[in-house]
């Protein structure tokens, strides 16, 4: 039996469909070189003898994974709350990015952020870093180093950003992006690059071209925002003015899914039907990100109209319009904030439920990835240990109750242990 054959004893809890998580008291979960092996009420003889990291009563979860977080924006989580997003971009945001061009200061606010990512729930991560080519690069060293699986993205900006904020041209953002690709595509075990445009209004249409090449050529990955607020889609109108819908000013350039081109848009709070059906053809990922949407005054995204929909749909923390790194809380927000858009907006749209955002947590936006985020067999070893002891109760709670307590109540305390393709991360 090799060394990296092992096994995780604990209450065990993973989604089989969107509406269930099944639950396995007192179990084994089995890795086999980084992938899992199964879930065994005992060990079969084949696995006698391997190495058994015993959690006791422990839930043991797939590792949780952020679609949407904004890394350099760490350190001013939950400053400008009282902006909308565009205002709070101008004021808070772009200002504070620009302090990236000194790597001194980059390495003290990514250091910060990777230590408290790596201490979360959080296994796996697609990020936008700022435009700086270095610091970007010292982004993906740092979040290397944790472990942890993750897309980092150079972020590409040529319009309508501070001077100290926006490259000088498409063709010098273009080439920046090309060389960052170059010296990073196979530098990594952990870290790979995806494409960032900021959003539209960032970007010209020559750089969105630009980019269009670029990923076509490269086959990377592609991460931006869509619809969020609408004062932003108004805005986008007035840009693109040869387009229906905000979509369409990302997919005239080929950066909008389709066959070798995965896309993450974070938000669509405020999708027409045209483009929430154009989202769908093209495999698009909506990552929800419930947060930021109600903190920078964007509205309620009506999540379960994407889900009735058939298409990807995951969570993201967004920070720093969001203000945890939590996924836990990200999953309590998201249920908060869907009962107020049944009440408020569509008596019609059921509230989401735990099954629905463990779910969305785990393997809805885990698939980006791959074959991440469920305990199926030949799915990468991801894993999560949640103690509630220092949550004491004295009735009895079955193991759901459990996990729906830790996801309102929980903090890095809970997270006991954690694992990403089967490595031990603590």
């Amino acid at each position: 039996m090799k060394q990296t054959t092992f096994a995780l004893k604990g209450t065990i809890c993973y989604s089989q469909s969107q509406n269930q998580i099944g639950v396995y008291p007192d179990s084994y979960l089995v890795c086999e070189n980084g992938l899992c092996a199964g879930i065994f009420s005992e060990l079969p003889e084949a696995y006698h003898g391997i190495p058994v990291r015993d959690t006791e009563d422990s839930l043991i979860i797939p590792g949780l994974t952020d679609l949407h977080i904004h890394a350099p924006q760490y350190s001013f989580r939950s400053v400008g709350m009282d902006m909308e997003l565009l205002q709070w971009l101008d004021n808070i945001a772009f200002p504070e990015e620009a302090k990236f061009s000194d790597l001194e200061y980059a390495r003290k606010s990514y250091s910060i952020f990777v230590n408290d990512v790596k201490r979360s729930a959080t296994t796996r991560l697609s990020a936008f870093g700022t435009l700086h080519v270095k610091a970007t690069e010292l982004l993906m060293d740092l979040m290397e180093e944790t472990g942890l699986k993750a897309y980092i993205g150079k972020v590409n900006m040529d319009r309508n950003g501070p001077d100290i904020l926006q490259e000088k041209s498409a063709r010098d953002s273009a080439l920046d992006t090309i060389a960052w690709i170059e010296e990073v595509q196979d530098k990594y075990k952990n870290v790979r690059p995806i494409l960032t445009p900021r959003f539209t209004p960032s970007c010209t249409d020559e750089l969105m071209k630009e980019l269009g090449r670029i990923q076509k050529q490269y086959h990377l990955p592609v991460q931006s925002h869509l619809s969020e607020n609408l004062s932003e889609i108004s805005w986008v109108k007035e840009l693109c003015p040869n387009t229906a819908f905000y979509g369409e000013a990302y997919d005239q350039f080929g950066l909008f899914g389709g066959e070798g081109c995965p896309t993450i848009m974070a938000h669509c709070v405020h999708c027409p039907d045209e483009e929430l059906a154009l989202i769908k053809k093209r495999g698009v990922y909506i990552a929800h990100c419930s947060q930021s949407n109600t903190n920078l005054a964007s509205g309620i995204a009506p999540v379960r109209r994407y889900l009735e929909a058939g298409v990807k749909i995951g969570l993201g923390s967004d920070i720093a319009g969001g203000f945890s790194v939590s996924m836990l809380r990200v999953m309590a927000d998201s249920i908060q904030t869907s009962k107020l858009y049944w009440r408020l907006k569509d008596n019609a749209a059921k509230p989401l439920t735990l099954e629905e955002v463990f779910y969305m947590a785990t393997v809805g936006g885990g698939s980006f990835f791959g074959k991440v985020g469920s305990f199926e067999k030949g799915y990468e070893f991801d894993a999560v240990i949640l103690s509630d002891r220092n949550l004491p109760y004295p009735q009895e709670f079955t193991p759901l109750q459990r996990l729906e307590r830790l996801v309102y109540l929980s903090d890095d305390r809970n997270i006991t242990g954690k694992y990403v393709a089967g490595t031990r991360i603590f």
